[in-house]
Parts: C-alpha cells; structure tokens; sequence
C-alpha cells in the first residue's frame, strides 16, 4: 500500500508518493504458564534460541525495516520492568514498552481485547504490524510486509502443519487465490491444515475496527475471533509461507526451536566448562555451567548451573541449579534448585525386600 500527498510545484501537477510507513505491535502478555517453571520469573519471549533470543529475532527485523517506524511491545505489568532493562542494554532503537494492567493470568485482557486497549493508549491510527513474542519463523519479515503492501488490505501469515489433528490447535483458514473465505479458530473438525500463526498486517482503518468489535460484546481473546468477524466485511488476504515455524509455548515447543536452530549440533558457551560428557545432538550449553561425567541431549542448561554425574534428555536446566546423580528425561527444573540422588542405606534395602 501507498500513502500519496501532494505537494505545491511550480506546476500544476501534484504527484510526489510517499512509500508505504507503519507501526508494528509485538505481542509479549502471556505469562507462559506451560513452561513453569523456567518462566516464572522471566518472559518466555528471553529463551535463548542460539547466541540470541526469540524475540530480538523479531526486534532485529523491525530494526532493519525502513518501513517500519515505531514498535510498541504490548507486555502485562509483571515483566514490563524487564523488558525495558532488556531494552535499555539492547541495541534497537524502535520498540518501546506499552504496558497491560494485569498482573497475573486471571486478570489479562484477552489479546484483542489487549490490541484494543494498546491502540487507544498510543493513539496508533496507521497500518500496523501484529506478530506474538513468542514466534519463531523461517521468513523474513520484510517479504510479509511486502505481500501487505501488494495486497493493499489485511495479510495474515499462513503456515500448514500437515494433520488435521495438529490443525485443531490453531485458527484454521480456507483460502481462494490467496484470500481467505473461511477462519474457524480452534475447530474440533478442521475443513484443512492450513493455521494462522499470530503474524498479521492491518491497514489504518482497519486497526479502527478493534473498538467497534469490542464494543459489539465479541470475543476478546484470540485475533482469529476477530479475523472470523472482519473477513464478512472487507477482504482478509492470506501469505502462505514454507520452512519453519514455532510455538514457543510448551517445553516441546521450544526445544523443538532449539533443535531446528542447532540443525543436530551443540552450543557450547567459552565460559562453561564440559568435562568427561557425552553431549549428543541439539545441546546448548550456557555462559558459567559446568558439565561434568553426565550424557546431556536435546536440552538447554542455563547459566551457572551444574550437572555431575547426570542423564538428561528433553530437559531444561535453569540457571544456577545442581544436579548430581540424576537422571531426568521431559523435565524442567526451576532456577536455584538443588537435586542429588544417593544409593538408599543396605537396611532400606532389606526393608524393601522384606516386604516383598
């Protein structure tokens, strides 16, 4: 889309056009509950995929985006405190934190209820960007911005998870020529496995409808609730991509993210320390933890933590936790958490046996 104004010239034709300008909303509310207890005190937005994090993914694209102008991170009052300290120590320009009065999970807003009340609190009146936090995706930015800018009306970035049974997690969309006819968000029997993944793109006016849908006692949560309703009133156009695509929402979730970034591969930071290990695929070790004698896989180990004598698989180690003697698979254990298993005493032995 192009904006055009005109400018007095010498003469009478007034044709200087203004490329395409906008804002983009990151959405980073949740309080990410399925990942406790790894993010009960930090945003799940700061997991570290590789030497960043999934959200400075996001941030780094807008950054470089000249089309982009401002970028206002939507969080709840919990984490504002961190994501501005992120901020501060961050090199990005752009975003600035734009604050949600819960506290807690019972009290949010619901995400369009929370896009709402952002876009009254900015005062935003321009076309818009919309992406989760919590998105890890294989395409560029700039190539869904530019599908926007060609479809010249609202683009929702569509990805095909393969199975129906997968599709009944997510807002599923029917397509014709790349507009959509047809959202049903989360249905128990989807019509295909094409999903919206929480990357959209909204001309001005169409940001000026998130008060009228709220006002008309709509659903408040999911955008797809709000997609179902504005594709019976303006064309709604949908940006098929393939390659990757995360939900960093679940222990699965993510590691499935790390492991698509590592590709089989480990990353181990300078200042830890990996002795006697075995360390199979997809492992990333953290600045200051220490790995000694125990087979690690598939797993992130935080910070200062440390492993001695461990088996751990599909696991999330946070930071400054001990682990000795363990064997843990699927688990996640929280930041400061001391663990130590010890053979039992030769009478528990005995007891056990005798009450056989």
């Amino acid at each position: 889309m192009c904006l055009t104004r005109f400018v007095p010239t010498d003469t009478p034709k007034w044709t200087d056009v203004l490329p395409l300008r906008m804002d983009a909303i990151v959405l980073a509310g949740g309080f990410a509950t399925r990942l406790w207890p790894i993010t009960r005190n930090r945003p799940k937005m700061f997991l570290p995929i590789g030497d960043t994090t999934v959200i400075d993914r996001i941030f780094r694209e807008l950054e470089d985006d000249d089309r982009i102008d401002d970028v206002y991170v939507s969080t709840n009052r919990e984490f504002a405190g961190e994501f501005r300290d992120h901020l501060a120590d961050s090199p990005f320009e752009k975003p600035t934190v734009s604050v949600e009065e819960a506290r807690d999970e019972d009290e949010k807003f619901g995400v369009v209820g929370a896009l709402g009340e952002l876009v009254e609190r900015e005062g935003i009146d321009s076309d818009t960007l919309v992406i989760a936090g919590d998105n890890l995706i294989s395409f560029d930015l700039s190539s869904f911005i530019d599908a926007f800018e060609s479809n010249d009306g609202s683009t929702i970035a569509a990805y095909d998870v393969g199975d129906l049974e997968s599709a009944t997690q997510y807002g599923v969309i029917d397509i014709e020529d790349d507009r959509v006819v047809e959202f049903q968000e989360k249905p128990a029997d989807p019509a295909s496995t094409l999903v919206s993944i929480a990357c959209y793109a909204f001309p001005a006016e169409t940001i000026g409808l998130f008060d009228t849908y709220l006002s008309g006692e709509n659903n408040p949560d999911e955008p797809g609730w709000f997609i179902q309703w504005l594709i019976d009133r303006e064309p709604v156009y949908a940006f098929p991509f393939e390659g990757a695509w995360f939900d960093i929402g679940t222990p699965d979730g993510y590691l499935d993210a790390v492991s698509w970034y590592l590709d089989g591969g480990t990353l181990i930071h300078p200042e830890s320390t990996v002795e006697d290990s075995d360390l199979g695929e997809n492992v990333h070790v953290m600045a200051g933890a220490t790995v000694v004698d125990s087979k690690v896989e598939r797993s992130v180990v935080f910070p200062d933590a440390t492993l001695d004598r461990c088996r751990i698989f599909s696991s999330l180690i946070d930071q400054e936790t001990e682990l000795e003697d363990v064997s843990l698979s699927n688990a996640q254990i929280g930041a400061h958490t001391s663990l130590t298993q010890t053979p039992p005493d030769p009478w528990v032995w005995d007891q056990y046996r005798d009450s056989e």
